[in-house]
C-alpha cells in the first residue's frame, strides 16, 4: 500500500478517547439518582449519534415528557467534573497511529458526532489536534450517523475521494455511516463487539489501534 494514495478519517469518542465508558457511567449515575430504568439500553442506541438524535432516541424510549434537558445537563456536569480532575484517557495506540500516519504524509481528518467546540477542546488538551487537516463536529450538519453526511462533509473539506479513504470507527452507527459514504471502514470495537453485520461492512476489524498501525505498515 502506498501511503500517498490513501487518506484516513477518525471518529473520536470510543476510538481516540476512552470516553464512551465514562459517558455511560455518568448516564447511569444520574439515572440511579432519579430512579430512571433502562439507561444502559438507551445509551447503547445513542452511541455514535449527535445530540439531536440522542434526544430523539431518549424520547422514543421514555416518552416526550422525559426531562431530557435536566438529565443531559446533570450528566454533562458530572462528565466534565471527572474529565477536569482525572483527564480524558486516550485509547491505547492512538498517539502512535496518528504519529505514524502523519509522518508518512497521509491526510488525516476527524468526524465526530460530538459538538465541534467540545471536540476541539478535547483534542487540544490531549495534544492531538494538530494531526488533523480537517475536524468536523456533529453540530455542523443535520443528519447524524448512521447517515453518511458527516463523512461526506469531512472528505469534501479534505479534498479526498471517499473510496480511497479509511474510516476508523468503534460504533455500529459509525461503521454504517462510513460504509454508506463509500469509504473503507475499519472497526476497533469499544463497548460493543463486532457483529456479523459489522464484519460485512468493514474492510477489517482489529482489537486495538496498535493493530491498525501494523495494518497500515504492512
Amino acid at each position: 500500500m502506498r501511503q500517498a494514495d490513501i487518506s484516513v478519517v477518525f471518529d473520536m469518542d470510543g476510538t481516540i478517547f476512552d470516553t464512551e465508558r465514562l459517558i455511560l457511567d455518568c448516564w447511569e449515575q444520574v439515572g440511579e439518582r432519579h430512579g430512571i430504568p433502562g439507561i444502559r439500553e438507551v445509551f447503547i442506541r445513542c452511541i455514535g449519534t449527535n445530540s439531536a438524535r440522542t434526544q430523539e432516541i431518549v424520547y422514543e424510549h421514555y416518552g416526550k415528557d422525559f426531562p431530557y434537558e435536566k438529565f443531559s445537563g446533570e450528566s454533562s456536569v458530572l462528565f466534565h467534573e471527572i474529565a477536569d480532575t482525572e483527564g480524558i484517557p486516550v485509547k491505547p495506540g492512538a498517539a502512535e497511529l496518528l504519529k505514524y500516519l502523519s509522518e508518512n504524509k497521509v491526510p488525516l481528518g476527524l468526524a465526530s458526532s460530538t459538538r465541534l467546540a467540545v471536540v476541539t477542546q478535547e483534542l487540544q488538551a490531549a495534544g492531538l489536534y494538530d494531526y488533523f487537516q480537517v475536524v468536523v463536529g456533529g453540530d455542523l450538519l443535520k443528519n447524524s450517523k448512521p447517515a453518511p453526511d458527516i463523512y461526506l462533509m469531512t472528505c469534501g473539506r479534505m479534498g479526498v475521494v471517499p473510496e480511497n479513504t479509511y474510516a476508523i470507527e468503534d460504533s455500529y452507527n459509525g461503521i454504517r455511516s462510513a460504509h454508506s459514504a463509500g469509504m473503507r471502514p475499519i472497526m476497533v470495537p469499544d463497548l460493543l463487539p463486532a457483529t456479523e453485520e459489522m464484519r460485512d461492512l468493514s474492510v477489517a476489524v482489529f482489537a486495538d489501534l496498535f493493530a491498525v498501525k501494523t495494518y497500515f505498515e504492512g
